[in-house]
């Protein structure tokens, strides 16, 4: 991130202080992003310190709801840094049909929803959310949340663990083979008990 010493606004000079200020004023209390039975509220004019806590704010948001959601496009300034990003739900628009028959051969799964937040950076470095459409045009199911793309996360350990079987040769269909294996025994163990 390009360190400013001194920023301009309309006719003003904006000091390294000043900008300091800000940046100490744009602390966002938990009570402000939790409305209601503590969900998670979304509206124009919050302040984040950079596009990745927007990102993350944004994620926690969607999974909290159950949709899932894409980065539909960015800019960047003359500088090469990031100023503007779009993140719109990820079966937003519609796919236009070139052919004439009533018959689709591949479904599409843009449905046109027109959910979306836009946020930019403002001169002193703080991201601003500029606009927000939270209508969806379809259900949303938070109990899925955790299936989407965007919240698939593989843990530490069990990427140590996969390396460490790929270093030794294990293939992954046997590993869970053998995890397979290992429950049905314990389910006939954790049966034939009962019966006894």
């Amino acid at each position: 991130m390009v360190n400013m010493n001194v920023g301009v606004v309309g006719d003003k000079n904006i000091g390294e202080s000043d900008i300091d200020k800000v940046r100490e004023n744009v602390i966002i209390l938990d009570d402000e992003i939790l409305g209601e039975n503590s969900a998670i509220v979304l509206k124009v004019g919050m302040k984040f310190k950079d596009d990745n806590e927007v990102f993350e704010f944004y994620k926690t948001y969607a999974y909290h709801l159950g949709f899932s959601f894409i980065k539909r496009n960015s800019r960047k300034g003359d500088d090469g840094i990031l100023r503007y990003v779009t993140l719109t739900y990820s079966q937003e628009g519609r796919r236009s049909s070139s052919t004439s028959t009533s018959l689709k051969l591949q479904p599409t799964i843009q449905i046109g929803c027109k959910a979306r937040l836009t946020a930019g950076s403002e001169i002193s470095g703080i991201w601003r959310i500029n606009t927000v459409h939270l209508e969806h045009n379809h259900e949303t199911n938070p109990s899925k949340s955790r299936l989407f793309r965007c919240n698939r996360q593989v843990s530490a350990h069990v990427k140590w663990k996969l390396e460490c079987n790929d270093v030794a040769g294990i293939l992954l269909h046997k590993v869970l083979t053998q995890k397979l294996l290992k429950r049905v025994v314990m389910i006939r163990l954790h049966v034939s008990k009962r019966i006894v």
